[in-house]
C-alpha cells in the first residue's frame, strides 16, 4: 500500500499540473482526469469481497443517545447491484469510517445507487511522510475540459458539478467526512454511470475474487459523532466554549443563527430548483463560510456578466452580518445581485474559496472586468482565479480613503478631484499629482504613496481600454446606484442575521419589480426630445428610458463643442481636435479633446473614453460623426445590453432532455424549468402572454384527460 500511495502522488502531480493539493481547496476548474482507485493504491487484488456489505450506524461514547443501528439487505450496497431502490444513506458531515477504503467504497456505492460515477479530485499527505491525511471525492462530472482537451473529439461530459465529499484522517485508523455537497447540476444517467471508471474497476475486482460462501463480512462503520449531529442541524455554534477559540476561523454566529441559515436555504430550495448553496467548515466541523445564488442570478449572468463588482461593505466595516455581494448592472443601469456570501474573515484562503465557488456556478466563465475595494488580499487572489479579467478598484472608495486623512481640507478635495477627473493624459495626471503632494506637503503620506503605486487600477486616465458598463463613476458630480452598497438602507452595523434573511427576499423582489416596471416604462412611453439631433431621435427608439436619459445629456452637450479641426491623417484614419467650453465653479474653461475616426470602418474613439466607461458615445465622438455626415450612431456603439427590446429569459440552462423516468424528483425539476421558461417568455408582451396562458390551459386539460382515461380503464 505504501508503494502504491507514493506512486499515486506522482500520478496526481503529473496528470494535473494545475491542481493545488490542499485540504482546504474544494473547487478546481481544471481537469483531473485520473483513475481514482489507483491514486490511493486500491488495487484489485487488495480489495475484499463486498457482496454482503452491512452498513451500521453506531454511537460513540460522546453521544448520550440510545444506540441506533440500521441494517440494510446486502444487495442494497452490493457493488453488483443494478436496481435503484435508493436505500443508500446520503453522506453527512460527521460520518466516520474505519479506513479510507471503507469511505471510498461507501461513496462509490452511494453514487452507483443514484446513477453517477466518482473520482478522486485531490489528496494530501502528512509533511515528510507517505501517510494519507485527507482526500476529496467528487462526481465525475466535476470541472471542465482544459483548452487542450476541448480541442479533441472526445465528447464533453463535464458540467462543473460540485457534488463531493471531503475526507480527513482524524486518528490512526478513522476517517471523517468534513464537507458534503449533495446537489448535482446534471441529470443522473445510470446506464452511463455503469461505465464510469469507479464502477467498472469495482466490477473487475469482484470478478477476480472467488465468491466463497464463508467469506468474512466486511462492515463499514459510521460513528454518529457530536460534530455530525450539530453541523447537520446547524447548532454547533450554539455550544458554550471559549469565545476566543477559533474566532478568526469561523463565522461569528449567535445562538440560533446556524439554524436560520439552514432553514432559509431549505425553504428556498422548495420553490427554486436551481437555487445553489455551499457551506465551508473548519476542521472542527464549525461553519466558516457560506455562498448562495438563485436561478435568476445565474441566468442574469449570461446577459450582464461582462462587468461585476464585489460589495464588501458589511464585511470590511465589521457588521454583525459579514456579507459579501456579487453585483452586476442590468439594461436599465440598475444594480442586480449575482451571488451572496457570508465570510469568516478576509484571508486569502477564504476569498479563494468564495471566488472559486462563484466561478464554478457561472460555468467557469469569468467576467471581463471585476471591481473591488482596495483589499491587498483580493489583489493577490483575483489574478489567480480570473487571470484574463481586468481587476479595477472602486474609485469612490479610493477617494474616500484619501479624504479620511484630510477631513478639514475642503480645498484639498477640490484639487484632488481636479487631478483625478480632469487629467486627459497620463503625463498630465502624474505631473498634477506631484504638484498636489508638494503643494499640501503630503509627499510622505503612506496612503497616498501606496495609492499612487497602484494608480493603474483606479485612476481613470489609465483605464481607458477597460469596459465598465457604467459600473464605475468617473465624475465627481455623478451619483449612481452603483456607488452605494447593494443592501443600502436595509443592512446596517447592528442588523442581525435573522433580520437580514427576513428582508433578503424582499430586497430581491423589489429589484425584480423595479426592473419589470422600467421595462414597461421603456417600451410603452416615448421620451421627450430636447434637440433636433438625429442621434437623439434614433436612440430614443432603442435605448431603455434610463440609458437614453444619460445619452441624451451627451447630445445636449454637443452644443458646447464649438470647433472641430483636423490635425492628422494616416490612411483612412483621421484625428480631430474638438474644442469644448465647460462651465464650472471657477468659471468657463476650454478643453481640447482628441478624437480618432476611421472612415472605412466608421469607427470613432475619443480620448475621454466615454464609451468604455459608460457604454455609449460621448458628445465629442458624436460631433465628429456629424462632421463626417454619419446620420445615425453606428451599430457597434449601440450595445444590446442597453436596448429596451433586450430579450432575457431568467431561467438557467435547461440542460439535457434526458430524464430518469423512475425518479419523480427529476419529473418535477424538468417540468418546473420548462414551465418557468414559458412564463418568462410569456411576460415579454401581451400577445405572448395570451399564447402562453392558452397553452397552459390546453396542456392542463390534456394531462387531466390522460389521468381520466387511466382511471376509466382501471375501473373496467
Amino acid at each position: 500500500m505504501e508503494d502504491n500511495s507514493e506512486k499515486s502522488e506522482e500520478l496526481l502531480e503529473d496528470d494535473d499540473n494545475e491542481l493545488d493539493i490542499d485540504s482546504n481547496q474544494v473547487f478546481g476548474i481544471g481537469n483531473t482526469d485520473v483513475e481514482s482507485e489507483s491514486l490511493f493504491g486500491i488495487e484489485p487484488d487488495e480489495m475484499e469481497n463486498d457482496s454482503e456489505l452491512v452498513l451500521d450506524i453506531e454511537t460513540t461514547d460522546h453521544e448520550p443517545e440510545t444506540d441506533q443501528i440500521l441494517e440494510f439487505q446486502p444487495n442494497n450496497l452490493d457493488l453488483e447491484t443494478t436496481n435503484h431502490d435508493h436505500n443508500s444513506i446520503p453522506p453527512v458531515v460527521g460520518m466516520e469510517f474505519e479506513s479510507y477504503e471503507d469511505a471510498y467504497k461507501y461513496y462509490n456505492c452511494y453514487a452507483k445507487e443514484l446513477g453517477f460515477g466518482i473520482r478522486v479530485k485531490s489528496s494530501w499527505t502528512k509533511r515528510n511522510s507517505k501517510e494519507k491525511r485527507g482526500a476529496v471525492l467528487c462526481c465525475n462530472c466535476e470541472g471542465f475540459k482544459t483548452l487542450k482537451e476541448a480541442s479533441t473529439r472526445r465528447k464533453e461530459t463535464r458540467t462543473g458539478c460540485l457534488a463531493m465529499i471531503r475526507l480527513r484522517l482524524i486518528e490512526s485508523n478513522r476517517w471523517r467526512v468534513d464537507e458534503v455537497k449533495l446537489e448535482h447540476n446534471h441529470l443522473f444517467d445510470p446506464e452511463r454511470a455503469q461505465n464510469s471508471k469507479s464502477h467498472k474497476r469495482a466490477e473487475s475486482v469482484k470478478r477476480k475474487l472467488n465468491p466463497i460462501a464463508d467469506v468474512e463480512v466486511r462492515t463499514i462503520k459510521l460513528y454518529r459523532t457530536p460534530t455530525m449531529d450539530t453541523v447537520s442541524h446547524g447548532s454547533s455554534i450554539e455550544k458554550e466554549f471559549d469565545n476566543n477559540y477559533g474566532n478568526g476561523k469561523r463565522l461569528n454566529l449567535k445562538k440560533g443563527d446556524a439554524k436560520i441559515i439552514h432553514d432559509y436555504f431549505s425553504r428556498v430550495q422548495l420553490t427554486n430548483p436551481n437555487f445553489f448553496y455551499i457551506m465551508d467548515f473548519t476542521d472542527d466541523g464549525y461553519l466558516k463560510n457560506v455562498f448562495w445564488i438563485d436561478s435568476r442570478a445565474r441566468a442574469s449572468y449570461n446577459y450582464f456578466g461582462d462587468v461585476i463588482a464585489l460589495d464588501t461593505t458589511s464585511l470590511k466595516n465589521k457588521y454583525n452580518v459579514p456579507l459579501v455581494v456579487f453585483v452586476g448592472s442590468n439594461h436599465h443601469g440598475q444594480t442586480i445581485p449575482l451571488g451572496f456570501g457570508l465570510l469568516a474573515d478576509e484571508s486569502q484562503q477564504t476569498y479563494t474559496w468564495l471566488l472559486r465557488a462563484w466561478l464554478t456556478c457561472m460555468a467557469g466563465r469569468p467576467p471581463q472586468t471585476i471591481i473591488t475595494d482596495q483589499s491587498p488580499t483580493l489583489q493577490t487572489v483575483i489574478p489567480e482565479i480570473f487571470p484574463r479579467a481586468h481587476h479595477r478598484l472602486f474609485l469612490p472608495l479610493v477617494i474616500e480613503s484619501i479624504l479620511e486623512n484630510f477631513q478639514n481640507l475642503e480645498f484639498f478635495q477640490s484639487v484632488l478631484n481636479n487631478v483625478i477627473h480632469n487629467s486627459i493624459k497620463v503625463d498630465e495626471f502624474e505631473l498634477a499629482w506631484e504638484d498636489m503632494i508638494d503643494r499640501f506637503a503630503v509627499r510622505h503620506n503612506e496612503i497616498l504613496k501606496k495609492l499612487f503605486e497602484d494608480r493603474e487600477r483606479w485612476a481613470p486616465v489609465y483605464l481607458k481600454d477597460t469596459f465598465f458598463a457604467g459600473m464605475l463613476t468617473f465624475q465627481p458630480v455623478e451619483s449612481t446606484e452603483s456607488t452605494i452598497p447593494f443592501f443600502h438602507g436595509y443592512v446596517h452595523r447592528e442588523t442581525t442575521l435573522k433580520e437580514f434573511f427576513s428582508m433578503h427576499d424582499l430586497v430581491i423582489q423589489n429589484k425584480i419589480q423595479k426592473e419589470s416596471f422600467d421595462d414597461r416604462e421603456s417600451t410603452q412611453s416615448t421620451p421627450k426630445l430636447k434637440t433636433i439631433s438625429r442621434y437623439e431621435s434614433h436612440l430614443a427608439k432603442i435605448y431603455t428610458k434610463e440609458i437614453f436619459s444619460r445619452f441624451q445629456f451627451e447630445v445636449e452637450m454637443m452644443s458646447n463643442c464649438f470647433n472641430v479641426s483636423q490635425v492628422n491623417t494616416s490612411g483612412s484614419i483621421v484625428t480631430y481636435m474638438v474644442t469644448e467650453q465647460e462651465s464650472g465653479a471657477e468659471g468657463n474653461t476650454v478643453r481640447n479633446m482628441e478624437v480618432m475616426y476611421d472612415k472605412i470602418g466608421v469607427e470613432v474613439r475619443c480620448i475621454c473614453s466615454c464609451f468604455n466607461f459608460r457604454g455609449y458615445l460621448c458628445r465629442h465622438a458624436l460631433v465628429v460623426l456629424n462632421h463626417n455626415g454619419v446620420e445615425e450612431v453606428p451599430g457597434q456603439y449601440v450595445l444590446a445590453r442597453w436596448r429596451k427590446d433586450f430579450k432575457r429569459v431568467y431561467v438557467a440552462d435547461l440542460g439535457s432532455d434526458c430524464v430518469d423516468m423512475g425518479n419523480p424528483v427529476q419529473w418535477f425539476v424538468g417540468l418546473h424549468k420548462r414551465a418557468l421558461q414559458v412564463v418568462e417568455e410569456g411576460m415579454t408582451s401581451h400577445e405572448r402572454y395570451s399564447v402562453a396562458w392558452q397553452a397552459f390551459k390546453e396542456s392542463l386539460n390534456k394531462v387531466r384527460l390522460v389521468g381520466d382515461k387511466r382511471g376509466q380503464s382501471g375501473q373496467s
